[in-house]
């Protein structure tokens, strides 16, 4: 695979603290910086893809009631936690 050489500004405090995990991992810093962007990319890849596909659900009409996102909100952090609910509202394309 290609390599190319990206040259980037972050803080001192940032500089530090991968010095520290890089002498701490006995692993050169340069790997570290490479995994963790690559770990944001396909975080963020992932996000796209269900903001696309939430998109593509809106498109054809189905959505989650307002009643039944806020039960499951609702639910955060209770010992009775919901599961993400369900499409429940299926709209007629005009």
């Amino acid at each position: 695979m290609a390599s190319n050489t990206v040259s980037f500004d972050i803080p001192d405090p940032m500089k530090r603290k991968l010095d520290q995990l890089s002498r701490m991992t006995k692993r050169d810093a340069s790997t570290l910086v490479r995994e963790a962007l690559a770990d944001y990319l396909q975080r963020q890849d992932e996000q796209a893809a269900v903001i696309d596909e939430a998109l593509r659900s809106a498109d054809d009409g189905q959505f989650v009631s307002h009643d039944a996102m806020s039960e499951w909100l609702e639910s955060w952090g209770s010992a009775e936690e919901k599961s993400p609910p369900k499409i429940d509202v299926v709209k007629a394309r005009r």
